[in-house]
């Protein structure tokens, strides 16, 4: 019996120790203040975080299908999205002037140090995580055209 209630208590830990976690990571907003991630996607309504680049035309494409359809989603769901760009200091200097050419009305910050990209252990932008409820419920490598179809999918669910 000692043995069967050790093992248990060692498979909740093990369980609880893959478990995805929201990490806490300090951020730079649009005009450089610093945020901190935990306290811009705190929410009782979805959050969409969009990693994504100036140089990546497919995350360019998936914030402008976006861009198209988000007041509606607003308005049905109260969704609210976020992009962090991954741009390096190198390409940086592009993100303002993009954002506003573009006229995206989401929130636009900078992983300066790529401290979030890498607790997250993002490999390629674009990269997408859908939260709920302080809870990651989808995320998503990539973008193809209609992809939004399912995004809408995911933050319409009660």
């Amino acid at each position: 019996m000692k043995k069967f209630i050790l093992f248990t208590f060692l498979m909740i830990g093990i369980t609880k120790s893959f478990a995805q976690d929201i990490p806490s990571a300090t951020i730079t907003d649009i005009n450089g203040k610093k945020v901190e991630f935990q306290d811009i996607i705190k929410s009782d309504k979805p959050v969409i975080v969009s990693f994504w680049a100036t140089w990546c035309v497919p995350c360019v494409n998936e914030l402008d299908a976006i861009s198209e359809v988000y007041p509606d989603w607003q308005d049905e769901t109260g969704v609210k999205l976020i992009a962090i760009s991954v741009d390096d200091d190198r390409t940086a200097r592009r993100i303002k002037p993009l954002v506003n050419g573009k006229a995206w009305d989401y929130e636009i910050y900078r992983d300066f140090n790529n401290e979030l990209r890498r607790a997250f252990n993002i490999a390629s932008v674009p990269f997408m995580i859908i939260i709920k409820n302080g809870k990651i419920v989808y995320s998503h490598s990539g973008y193809s055209a209609g992809g939004e179809d399912k995004i809408y999918e995911i933050i319409s669910k009660k």
